[in-house]
This record gives C-alpha cells, structure tokens and sequence, in this order.
C-alpha cells in the first residue's frame, strides 16, 4: 500500500496502535471507502487446540474498522470505540485472517463500521460492527 498526500501510509496507521503491531497485523489496503488487513496465523496468538484466540481475532477486527473510522473524520479529529460486537462462526487453525472494514455510517458525532474476517479459503469467520465516537480536535 502507498500512501497518498491526504492518507497516511500503512506504517503510520499502524504506529497509532502499538498493540496491532505486537501481534503482527500488516495493512493491505487504507481508504475511506475501504480497509484491508491481515494477521498470519501463529502458536503464540492461539487458545486451546492451537486456533486464533478470539481476542486476536477482535483485535484485528478493531484494528481495521479503527483505521476506516479515522479515515472517515474531519481534520483533527480522533476517533474512540463506544461499541462493538461480535459473531464467531468458525475457527482459525492456520493460515491467515483477512479483515475488510466499510464504513456503514459517517456522521458528526458517530461513525459505525463492519469488519468482516475471512480465512486464506475466503470463508467467513466472523462479523465486527462497531461504533466510534467522533472526537473534536483540542
């Protein structure tokens, strides 16, 4: 991915959660309209029986609808999580997870966004939405 003048390069992005980076989640796409991330599978990232912790599988979910959010607000504002769900629908043995993030709704005060989390096989394996508060610039 390539920055753009009036988007921030993936590294950037990243540098904003140190978390994400911790755990390995790399940037594919960073747009408004749409974000694309991706965590490999790894032992240390797992729960019983050696599947991705659903933590992790949150965490990257969080990390890409964060990322579409902030893209999404005026100059200077912050974003900041007040809600966020998710559904499980099967588990993650190997390989890697993808997320796409779109934003669902862009206001002056909320912006909400589905994040989908796809296996290497493309099958889904879960759903985020989420809602972020709009926070003015001090």
């Amino acid at each position: 991915m390539t920055a753009t003048p009036d988007i921030p390069g993936p590294e950037a992005l990243l540098a904003a959660v140190p978390f994400a980076g911790e755990l390995g989640i790399g940037l594919e796409e960073a747009g408004a309209a749409r974000v694309r991330a991706v965590l490999s599978w790894a032992p240390e990232l797992c729960t019983a029986g050696g599947v991705l912790h659903g933590g992790v599988l949150m965490t990257l979910a969080d990390t890409a609808g964060a990322v579409c959010a902030f893209l999404n607000l005026p100059p200077g504002a912050s974003p900041s999580t007040v809600e966020t769900k998710t559904n499980f629908f099967r588990a993650v043995p190997s390989g890697a997870v993808h997320a796409e993030a779109r934003p669902l709704h862009v206001g002056r005060s909320f912006v909400a966004v589905r994040t989908d989390l796809y296996d290497d096989s493309g099958d889904m394996v879960g759903v985020t939405t989420q809602t972020q508060a709009v926070l003015a610039a001090r």
